[in-house]
């Protein structure tokens, strides 16, 4: 499953063109390399997604069945792995 398309399934990101956008701005990391949109994400992937005021890092648990998923099974797709705050001045 694409990138961009497993950020907006597992409701990481609103909506699949800012997914794209993040990670055409190198605001997306898998496995701690750079991730273009098209890139192929797998169950076990370290996901960290940099955004205005915070670092999200996640793994990767599952990819799902269809592009449409509720938020009880959205959660269900990937562990928080930790959420970080940037201070802002």
């Amino acid at each position: 499953m694409r990138l961009d398309v497993f950020l907006k399934a597992s409701r990481l990101c609103q909506r699949r063109t800012v997914a794209q956008k993040l990670c055409e701005a190198g605001l997306v990391l898998i496995n701690a390399k750079p991730a273009r949109s098209a890139h192929t994400v797998k169950p076990g992937d370290e996901i960290t997604i940099r955004r205005r005021d915070r670092i999200v890092k996640v793994r990767v648990l599952a990819l799902p069945a269809a592009r449409q998923t509720s938020r009880k099974d959205a959660t269900a797709l990937f562990e928080l792995l930790s959420e970080e705050s940037l201070a802002t001045e």
